[in-house]
């Protein structure tokens, strides 16, 4: 079995109905490594944020955050328990 991290990935989504659709996309393509979701919108401040347990290589996580990173008004944090 490959190396193998449990973790939490957080993302912050400002202007969401700019962007929605692109991570949304991007989600679904790693979505076989998602174990939970929860998102919350933040009215008062005009944000979304989207937290992601994750069961992955480090390799595809760092793919995954990666892509989401470059996506404009888009800001994401991981943080990985090694297995």
């Amino acid at each position: 079995m490959e190396n193998r991290s449990v973790g939490v990935i957080a993302i912050i989504v400002k202007e969401r109905d700019t962007v929605a659709q692109e991570v949304n996309a991007v989600l679904s393509e790693y979505g076989s490594m998602v174990l939970g979701r929860l998102g919350l919108p933040y009215k008062e401040r005009n944000l979304n944020i989207i937290t992601l347990i994750v069961d992955a290589s480090t390799d595809q996580i760092g793919t995954l955050t990666g892509k989401l990173g470059r996506i404009e008004q888009v800001t994401v944090k991981s943080t990985l328990a090694k297995l």
